[in-house]
């Protein structure tokens, strides 16, 4: 009984949790391009190590260390590396640091004052940092382990003195050793917890699309990561901005990506597509009142008799055809593609000046559209075309055929009319969950069924380090972004 009641728990946990609409797999390819980004950033971070005055008595001898400068870093060996079950891994071995620093030395009645140029040799380096989901639903690292070791350190003395005094080094340099040991792990636990987090940080978790609707990526969960791949599942949910909380719930399939052949998969269900529909339905997008002059000669033909019928004076009167969608339109994502189907009620008013409107007909619109999903850099564009098209009427099928002259002609207006209207909504595009700085190219799209993978490889438009100064600028040093 025991078994069978954690089995059904188990059964009704996987059963309530919300699949995402929005999925990103981050490969070993990719990584191996942000290896370069981040050597780069360490190398920047440990130059900047500050270390302290260092002073010291010995028997007969007196010495004061300061104005400690690194001169180069020889980052001989640095991976980045994926950690199954926590995060990132970051290794440096083998390595070695070149720094001077100013001497003062008194030794019984000698004083002496000169440069020294040292070398800390078999540097190495283990950093492990553990990502999570914050409680705002943005990707954080949330701990960090370092551990750092300098091996040896080698000193070369300058000055008239520079030869007597090379059998103190030892005194230095096991002093100047021990500082390096101590500076680099605190300097690189706040590059990452910090500084990378402020990075982290211009991901978006709740983004005005523009004035109608937002778009929710808050993460779902803890990022899976595995020794090859980051999987991060996003909520991917569009909503009306005037009322958040009036959102649809996701039945849709669970995003599957089995490649890593690129360095980045995005995958959409077709959730994502439903959200941002039915946001744009709940903002009384999908309304507007339209006439093209050829259509309003064929209408004038098309309800002459009801016309006369109603008012013969009412002839000259302006007609307008109001097209409002009835419900919100729904996206099927097959592998041969990706169609949206739109129903909405067709009003055919009379507007009279001075005199409250007529309406002569109402009739339903069945249209299917089919929808091309592009990216360029971060944001996702669709492009619609028409592909069916109907109407009837909504009061009798004897009216229905009494349409059927109108088909062509609405089927005209709707692909030269309406169809650019949505189009030029949606080619502005949403962004997706990508840091600042990074962009797709060389995507390929592939349709499966019930979701979208786009593949594509990452390019740096900015380095880590002009993210992070720009972005610092506005934010205070202790908070993140606001979800």
């Amino acid at each position: 009984f025991t078994a069978l009641t954690i089995l059904f728990l188990a059964f009704a946990t996987m059963m309530s949790a919300e699949p995402p609409g929005c999925k990103i797999r981050i490969t070993s390819k990719g990584l191996d391009m942000l290896k370069y980004e981040t050597q780069k950033f360490v190398e920047e971070e440990l130059e900047n190590i500050t270390v302290p005055d260092l002073k010291g008595k010995e028997g007969g001898l007196q010495y004061t260390i300061q104005d400690v400068k690194i001169q180069e870093l020889n980052l001989t060996y640095a991976d980045l590396r994926f950690q199954p079950d926590v995060g990132l891994l970051f290794d440096i071995q083998n390595s070695s640091i070149s720094l001077t620093f100013q001497r003062h030395i008194l030794y019984w009645f000698l004083h002496d004052v000169g440069a020294i140029n040292a070398s800390a040799d078999g540097v190495n380096i283990h950093v492990a940092l553990y990502m999570t989901r914050d409680d705002s639903g943005r990707l954080k690292i949330s701990n960090m382990s370092c551990d750092a070791a300098v091996a040896k350190m080698r000193a070369k003395f300058s000055g008239t003195l520079g030869k007597v005094y090379e059998f103190l080094a030892s005194f230095l340099t096991t002093g100047m050793r021990f500082i390096l040991n101590q500076q680099i792990c605190p300097t690189l636990n706040h590059a990452g917890l910090v500084l990378i987090n402020s990075l982290l940080d211009t991901v978006p978790v709740r983004q005005t699309v523009d004035k109608y609707v937002g778009i929710d990526y808050a993460l779902l969960s803890d990022p899976v990561v595995t020794s090859s791949s980051l999987d991060m599942d996003f909520r991917g949910m569009f909503y009306v901005l005037e009322n958040p909380n009036d959102t649809i719930v996701n039945y849709a399939a669970y995003p599957v990506v089995r490649e890593y052949d690129r360095m980045v998969y995005l995958a959409l269900s077709e959730y994502f597509f439903d959200s941002g529909m039915y946001a744009y339905y709940k903002a009384g997008v999908f309304s507007m009142q339209i006439m093209p002059k050829d259509l309003e000669m064929l209408l004038r033909t098309t309800y002459f008799g009801t016309i006369m019928m109603l008012n013969p004076a009412l002839m000259e009167a302006p007609i307008s055809l109001e097209l409002e969608v009835s419900t919100a339109p729904r996206c099927v994502i097959k592998t041969s593609g990706a169609t949206v189907a739109v129903t909405a009620v067709v009003t055919v008013m009379m507007l009279p000046a001075g005199q409250t409107p007529v309406q002569l007909s109402s009739m339903t619109m069945e249209a299917k559209l089919n929808a091309k999903v592009s990216m360029k850099g971060k944001k996702l564009a669709v492009h619609m075309d028409l592909r069916r098209f109907k109407i009837y009427s909504n009061q009798s099928a004897l009216e229905s055929l009494a349409l059927i002259p109108l088909q062509g002609p609405l089927k005209t207006m709707l692909q030269i009319s309406i169809v650019p209207i949505i189009n030029n909504r949606t080619k502005k595009g949403v962004q997706i969950p990508l840091p600042e700085g990074m962009d797709f190219i060389e995507e390929v799209v592939e349709y499966h069924n019930g979701f979208i993978i786009i593949g594509a490889n990452l390019h740096f438009t900015k380095g880590l380090r002009e993210v992070i100064e720009s972005n610092r600028q506005y934010m205070p040093s202790n908070s993140t972004l606001a979800p």
